[in-house]
C-alpha cells in the first residue's frame, strides 16, 4: 500500500481510476463512431479517457473533419452505454487506498463524466456519501488536460492544489493533476504503477 501521509487529500478520477468502467465507455464509443462515421481508434479513445464527452467529439471532429453536434453525440453515447448490460465495480486497488485513508485525508473525485452519471455510479457503491467533494464535466468550463476539475475539487476540499495527490489512469488527466501543482499516480489496468 503507496504511504500517502506526505499530502493532505487524496483525489481521484473515477472511470477507469476507482470505478472499472472504462470498457463500457470505450464500447459505448466504439458504436458512436461506426454511426456517425469516426474511425474507432481504440487506443486514441482511451488516452482521451477523462475528457469531457462534448469536448471528445470536438476532438474527432477536428481529427476527422466532421461537423457533428457535440450535444447530440453526447446523448446518443449516453444511451448507447445505458443500454449495455455491464456493472462497474470499483477497482480493487485504488478501492484499498481509499478504505484505508477515508476518514484520515479529506477525499474527492474529480471526474470528466456528467454529475448525473458520476452520482449514480458512486452512490451505487456507497462512495458518494464518503467523499468530500466531487467535481464532473457539469461543474467546470474547461475539462481535462486543463487543471480546472482536479483545483476545483482541491478548493472544496480546503486543501492548497500543491498539497493534493490525483490517482488517474489517463495521460490527459496526469497532465490536468500536475498542471494543477499536484503529483499524480498512475494507475493502469486496475494496477497502481510505482
Amino acid at each position: 500500500m503507496k504511504d500517502l501521509s506526505a499530502y493532505d487529500a487524496i483525489i481521484f478520477d473515477m472511470d477507469g481510476t476507482l470505478v472499472d468502467s472504462m470498457g463500457s465507455h470505450l464500447k459505448a464509443w466504439e458504436q458512436v463512431c461506426i454511426e456517425y462515421g469516426y474511425p474507432f481508434d481504440y487506443d486514441y479513445m482511451h488516452s482521451l479517457g477523462g475528457v469531457p464527452t462534448k469536448a471528445t467529439v470536438a476532438l474527432l471532429n477536428e481529427q476527422y473533419g466532421l461537423d457533428h453536434d457535440p450535444e447530440e453525440i453526447a446523448i446518443r453515447k449516453h444511451d448507447f452505454w445505458v443500454a449495455m448490460d455491464h456493472d462497474p465495480t470499483p477497482i480493487a486497488e485504488t478501492f484499498a487506498v481509499f478504505e484505508q485513508y477515508h476518514g484520515k485525508l479529506p477525499i474527492g473525485v474529480g471526474t470528466g463524466a456528467e454529475r448525473s452519471h458520476a452520482e449514480e455510479l458512486l452512490a451505487k457503491h456507497g462512495l458518494l456519501p464518503r467523499l468530500g467533494a466531487l467535481v464532473t464535466a457539469s461543474d467546470v468550463t474547461h475539462g481535462k488536460p486543463h487543471p480546472e476539475t482536479f483545483v476545483s475539487v482541491a478548493l472544496q476540499l480546503g486543501v492548497e492544489p500543491t498539497r493534493c495527490v490525483v490517482f488517474e489512469d489517463t495521460d490527459i488527466g496526469r497532465r490536468a493533476a500536475i498542471a494543477g501543482g499536484m503529483d499524480c499516480i498512475m494507475v493502469k489496468n486496475g494496477k497502481i504503477q510505482d
